[in-house]
């Protein structure tokens, strides 16, 4: 039921607009962008420790101060969930209960005591999914032979074989060849205990049906006795792959391949002193913040940094908000965002390969890999710079950008995140839960790209045409739009009506009706919107969840693109003007961001750039 605002005084929106706008340009870094705080799922914190122990780097400051950040995130039921206020998640629970295992917490305690009453009733670790049971193989706590995994000599297969490493997305490629390796050389971080305790009396599963538990089977017959010349040869292949992909910042492109990239090497005998090693952790520790806690410090780890994706934000929401293009920050965060573009090759080529490189991805110095929907929000923070003329050149880079966009566009109309052309069904197969999703054209990733390429000057021509085709039908039957880089329908509908608006599809258009409709439904009788991380796999979650400054954000922008500032949109900007806090910010626990993996998390440059933007939007007219 939508929550009437009429009598929302304009003075109070404009109020909480400059004080949004003054403390998001306070957040500015000297370079010239914005680079916000991530909180990750407890899975990463405890990979890294794990990681650590691997390489023989673990420290007995990094592991106490780790650990009081895993525990701190336990339910009261014993459980770990891989979101605030989640169920207790099985492999989750595993991952963390090693990891304080590791830390020496003594498994008579309460809080171990009950994780692994926990993991017991579920099963024991054996039921506890791909992700946690390839840690516990890396421990030497599960065999390799159980695990999925494709065969490192997939490297050496060609163009016309069946299946081949071009089967997965470009970014998924440097995860897969990094399992490959570890599945072949099986490096095992020996631990003084086992995990008896996790025992359970039911049986384990037989493993996966269909095709692809015949793929996982055939592979691991095949892995007992590889020829040796091929193995050799393919993983030599594979450390040249490796090493040729490590980008500027150190990373392979994301946290979760670099820890898979890191493990490999060390597993094909990289020692820690080395270069290719000493630049990987260091790339990994600038995920981690250490702040004060009631025991003792507290070692956060986060999953992704995205100073670009968080720069571009910034400006759109304060050129939304009135900041001029003339003002100082904007013109130092220009100036940034233009030194970043992507201007060399990268395996997105393999699909699209008379694609010139351009547009940005979503870190720094990460050239290998440029990402559409952060290209596209590069592109839509122009206007918020550019002003009159093109003084800080960003026009030829704006340009290359669209084309490479234009260049990048699957051929059913929609686009993914990094690659041109749907992988392969058999990359989620032979994957099968290691490896990230694959990447198919995502709403959310779509809807920008046609915006931006709407704003330069693209919008009659026949990549926008087909792009919207495309997206009017992934409108879900409720009238709702999905999302894969948000959570989830309010992010996909919000990104979807913004995009349809910049298309000149017309307010009174069916598909638009059906999404205000939505909105209209899914409104709080606060006047906010939230939604569950759990909307992704269950139904019973769309639309509904505690409301957030974020996703109320998302949903007044996508009304006010679809024509209404009466009712629902004017009942979420006075959501936002009630709970704004006095420094300008709101507060946010809960997870709304989501990454490549699928994986949700909280972002916290969303709690203000996303309600700054709205505000700015409603105050000036729009």
């Amino acid at each position: 039921m939508a929550v009437s605002a009429v009598g929302l005084a304009g003075t109070a929106a404009d109020a909480a607009r400059d004080r949004a706008r003054d403390r998001l340009a306070a957040l500015q870094r000297p370079t010239g962008g914005w680079q916000a705080q991530v909180e990750s799922d407890v899975r990463v914190a405890a990979e890294d420790l794990l990681l650590r122990e691997l390489l023989g780097v673990r420290t007995a400051e990094d592991t106490a101060a780790t650990a009081r950040a895993i525990r701190r995130r336990q339910r009261p039921n014993g459980t770990w969930p891989t979101f605030p206020g989640g169920p207790g998640e099985r492999g989750a629970t595993v991952e963390a209960y090693l990891a304080l295992r590791l830390a020496g917490d003594p498994i008579d305690a309460p809080h171990m005591a009950a994780a692994a009453a926990y993991v017991r009733a579920a099963g024991g670790v054996a039921r506890a999914d791909a992700r946690a049971r390839g840690w516990l193989a890396v421990c030497g706590l599960w065999p390799y032979d159980r695990l999925p995994a494709a065969p490192v000599e997939l490297l050496l297969l060609g163009r016309g074989a069946p299946v081949r490493l071009g089967d997965w997305s470009c970014r998924a490629r440097r995860t897969a060849v990094a399992l490959a390796v570890v599945g072949a050389v099986r490096p095992v971080a020996a631990l003084p205990f086992d995990l008896a305790e996790l025992d359970s009396p039911h049986p384990p599963p037989t493993g996966p049906g269909g095709v692809g538990g015949l793929a996982a089977r055939a592979w691991r017959r095949y892995g007992r006795r590889p020829p040796r010349g091929r193995r050799a040869r393919a993983l030599r292949l594979a450390a040249d792959w490796l090493l040729a992909r490590q980008e500027g910042d150190g990373s392979w492109g994301g946290r979760g391949q670099t820890v898979w990239a890191l493990v490999a090497l060390h597993g094909l005998g990289h020692c820690v002193g080395e270069p290719v090693v000493v630049r990987g952790l260091a790339a990994l520790d600038r995920g981690v913040r250490v702040v004060p806690g009631p025991d003792g410090p507290v070692r956060e780890v986060a999953g992704c940094r995205s100073a670009v994706r968080d720069t571009a934000l910034a400006l759109r929401a304060l050129g939304a908000a009135g900041t001029p293009a003339a003002d100082p920050g904007v013109v130092r965060a220009a100036c940034w965002l233009r030194d970043e573009e992507v201007r060399r090759p990268g395996d997105w080529q393999q699909r699209r390969p008379h694609v010139t490189p351009g547009g940005w991805a979503a870190d720094c110095d990460n050239d290998g890999s440029p990402d559409a929907a952060d290209t596209a929000a590069v592109l839509l923070a122009l206007p918020a710079v550019r002003g009159s003329g093109d003084p800080h050149r960003l026009g030829p880079a704006a340009a290359r950008a669209a084309a490479w966009l234009i260049g990048m566009q699957d051929a059913d109309g929609g686009w993914s995140r990094a690659d041109g052309g749907r992988p392969r069904r058999w990359a989620g197969l032979l994957g099968d839960g290691l490896l990230p999703d694959v990447d198919p054209p995502a709403t959310d990733v779509t809807a920008p790209v046609l915006e931006a390429l709407c704003r330069l000057g693209h919008g009659g021509t026949a990549a926008v045409a087909r792009g919207v085709a495309w997206l009017l039908c992934q409108q879900e039957r409720d009238g709702s739009w999905g999302g894969r880089r948000g959570v989830h329908h309010v992010h996909g509908t919000g990104a979807a009506l913004l995009a349809l608006a910049a298309a000149g599809v017309p307010p009174a258009h069916p598909a638009v009706r059906r999404a205000v409709t939505w909105l209209d439904r899914r409104q709080q009788d606060d006047g906010g919107w939230g939604e569950d991380p759990r909307a992704r796999r269950d139904p019973e979650w769309v639309g509904r969840g505690t409301a957030t400054a974020s996703q109320t954000a998302w949903a007044v922008l996508g009304l006010l693109a679809a024509g209404e500032r009466t009712g629902a949109a004017a009942g979420g900007v006075g959501w936002l003007v009630r709970r704004q806090r006095p420094d300008g910010d709101w507060d946010e626990s809960e997870y709304t961001g989501v990454d490549e993996a699928g994986d949700p998390y909280r972002h916290d440059l969303y709690r203000l750039a996303y309600p700054l933007w709205a505000l700015g939007r409603y105050t000036r007219g729009d």
